[in-house]
């Protein structure tokens, strides 16, 4: 069993990304586990908190639609998915692979061929927004005025 950091960050990497990238990389793998639906993909409503300038009195930002599964390896390894959104298929391959990065004999195959360059991408797409924010970043400044 992995540690719980990393599995944190395989989840997060799984359920940040696009159901077509996920499945693409998921497709030339060519693998077919045996497993049963635990839990098949429902969706639900999960409620958006936040805060004005990230220290204010809490509100109630809105509620955003949430997919969750959860499956069986025929081992008995439990995989579980959250995903954004409505897409039950990839909420199920999502907990499909968490389960079998739980597994040493496809751990590393998933590792390289999905995780690393699903987590890259996400790192370039934040990059751009990045900078597309940055080029259009206003600096406001005071000039004193002899009034006082």
């Amino acid at each position: 069993m992995e540690s719980l950091t990393q599995r944190q960050q395989w989840l997060s990497v799984l359920a940040h990304s696009s159901a077509s990238a996920l499945a693409q990389h998921w497709q030339a793998l060519h693998l077919a586990p045996r497993f049963t639906l635990i839990r098949p993909a429902e969706i639900g409503l999960t409620r958006l908190m936040a805060r004005m300038g990230a220290s204010g009195k809490r509100f109630v930002m809105g509620d955003a639609t949430v997919t969750r599964a959860v499956v069986q390896l025929e081992e008995g390894t439990l995989g579980y998915s959250y995903v954004l959104g409505r897409d039950k298929a990839h909420a199920e391959r999502c907990a499909l692979i968490d389960a079998l990065l739980q597994q040493p004999q496809t751990h590393a195959l998933l590792l390289e061929k999905i995780i690393t360059p699903l987590a890259a991408l996400r790192e370039e797409q934040r990059q751009l927004r990045a900078r597309e924010i940055a080029s259009s970043q206003v600096d406001f400044f005071t000039l004193v005025r002899g009034d006082n």
